[in-house]
Parts: C-alpha cells; sequence; structure tokens
C-alpha cells in the first residue's frame, strides 16, 4: 500500500482527473463526501489535507507520497524529501505587484511588501540586492498596497484578475508554479517498485 496526500481544494480536482486518466480506479473519490482517507482498489490511499500539512506528514513518515504546490515547497525550510514529478496542473507564478507608479521607487529606497510568502520575498529581494521591510499577511494581500501598509506586494498569480480589479498590475514575475509529486526518502528506497509504477503512470496522464 502506498500512502498518497492530496492537497484539498483545486489541486485536488485536477488531481482526481489526473488519477482516472492514469488508470486508477476513482470511483470511491467521486463518492467520498467530506470524507479525507480513501482506500482505493489498486493499493493505493489518499488523504485530503491542507498543503501546508502535507511536507509534515512526509516528514513524519505519515504519507509515502504527497502532491502539493511548489510555492509551499519553496516558502518552507524543510528540504528531506524526494521531488518526483511535476504534474503541470495548478499552474500561477509568483509576481512583484503594485500600483503603477511603484515602478517609479529607486533601487536604492526601502520598500515594504505585503506577502503570505516572507522566505520567497525575502529571497527575491536578496538576490536583487534590494533593502525591504517584509510584512506578512495571511489574508488579501492585494489590500497592503491599497490601505497603504505596503508599497507592493509578492503573491502567486494566476489570471491576474484581482490585481486588475483593485487597480494594481504585475511589476516583474518572479517564478513559474506548478504542482508538485514529492517524496518520504524512506519510502522511495522500502517501496521503490509501487512508488515508481505509480510515477509512470502519473507521467503518461499529464497534460
Amino acid at each position: 500500500m502506498v500512502r498518497i496526500a492530496v492537497t484539498k481544494g483545486r489541486i485536488e480536482e485536477e488531481v482526481c482527473k489526473m488519477l482516472k486518466d492514469a488508470g486508477f480506479d476513482t470511483r470511491k473519490i467521486t463518492d467520498k463526501d467530506r470524507a479525507l482517507l480513501i482506500k482505493m482498489t489498486d493499493g493505493v490511499e489518499l488523504i485530503f489535507t491542507k498543503s501546508n500539512d502535507i511536507l509534515t506528514f512526509i516528514e513524519k513518515g505519515i504519507v509515502d507520497l504527497g502532491i502539493v504546490g511548489k510555492d509551499i515547497l519553496e516558502e518552507s525550510e524543510f528540504r528531506e524529501y524526494n521531488e518526483l514529478l511535476d504534474l503541470n496542473v495548478g499552474k500561477c507564478y509568483f509576481a512583484l505587484a503594485g500600483f503603477p507608479e511603484y515602478k517609479n521607487k529607486g533601487k536604492e529606497e526601502k520598500k515594504r511588501i505585503a506577502t503570505r510568502y516572507p522566505n520567497i520575498a525575502k529571497k527575491y529581494f536578496f538576490d536583487r540586492q534590494e533593502d525591504v521591510e517584509i510584512i506578512r499577511m495571511e489574508g488579501s494581500v492585494e489590500l497592503g498596497p491599497i490601505c497603504g501598509i505596503s508599497d507592493a506586494i509578492v503573491d502567486l498569480v494566476q489570471t491576474g484578475d484581482t490585481l486588475k480589479a483593485n487597480g494594481l498590475e504585475v511589476i516583474e514575475k518572479i517564478e513559474d508554479i506548478s504542482t508538485r509529486l514529492i517524496a518520504n526518502k524512506e519510502s522511495v528506497k522500502e517501496k521503490a517498485g509501487e512508488i515508481y509504477s505509480i510515477v509512470d503512470r502519473l507521467e503518461g496522464a499529464k497534460c
């Protein structure tokens, strides 16, 4: 049995479709209602959880595989996992965004940046050798510039509609993001055949 943690929500829907396309029996997923743990008939068990918990499950050996966005992997300081596959779903990108006048600020001018991803934001500005104050926000970070809390934001962008609706724009694209299949390192050693069989099937079902 291989246990896989899947991020709930939009990614869950795309991944379940991929599993079906890969030939897995997904009937129990379709009928799962609010069940968080599903035993499939293919020697696979699925746990549906929030993205931030998947790395904890991988670290503690609760699951063998995790399906999670690259944004979560980049933001976390935990690196003891094997990244096996880019699933090419849940695509979006990190961007620096703000009002158009942000472009007029000089590189030497200290800026305030609102974000849900402080580690990613710090690395971005460190690489650019810019001094910034990072302001962590958990909700709608677009409110940072709107309310004057920050000069700009670093956040995930999918369509850009929310930015546009609030008078903001992408100042610079930082990094493309998609959903990845990761593995507990010990599981890869102990269940190599089963795990790489799953990898091959998912590889064949990729968009």
